[in-house]
């Protein structure tokens, strides 16, 4: 197939800030996990799709909740509201956790 481009898990974009390695990013509607730290404008390669711990807004989160990205925050929340979806919780978090388990699906 001449098309093809590569599998998708990982995809390198342009950082929308300054990066940290492991950190979340919001690009449009792609999220990701930054593999390596990145100055604003430098090229970062995202992990699209996968299973990460992410910091997570106060307030439970069950098992198998879609979970959203609070861009502001920086945070995982289970709020719709200004908020994107990045994929579902595969652990159930207490309200006072500092993390979530989430699955990227990669849409």
């Amino acid at each position: 197939m001449q098309n093809y481009v590569q599998p998708g898990s990982n995809v390198t974009m342009p950082a929308p800030a300054l990066v940290a390695s492991g950190a979340g990013v919001l690009i449009g509607t792609i999220f990701g996990i930054a593999n390596g730290s990145a100055a604003s404008g430098a090229d970062v390669v995202l992990s699209v799709v996968g299973v990460f711990d992410l910091p997570k807004a106060v307030g439970a989160i069950g098992l198998g909740a879609a979970v959203y990205w609070d861009n502001a925050a920086k945070n995982v929340t289970v709020t719709t509201a200004g908020n994107t979806r990045i994929g579902s919780a595969v652990a159930a978090a207490l309200s006072g956790d500092a993390t979530a388990r989430v699955r990227l699906p990669g849409f």
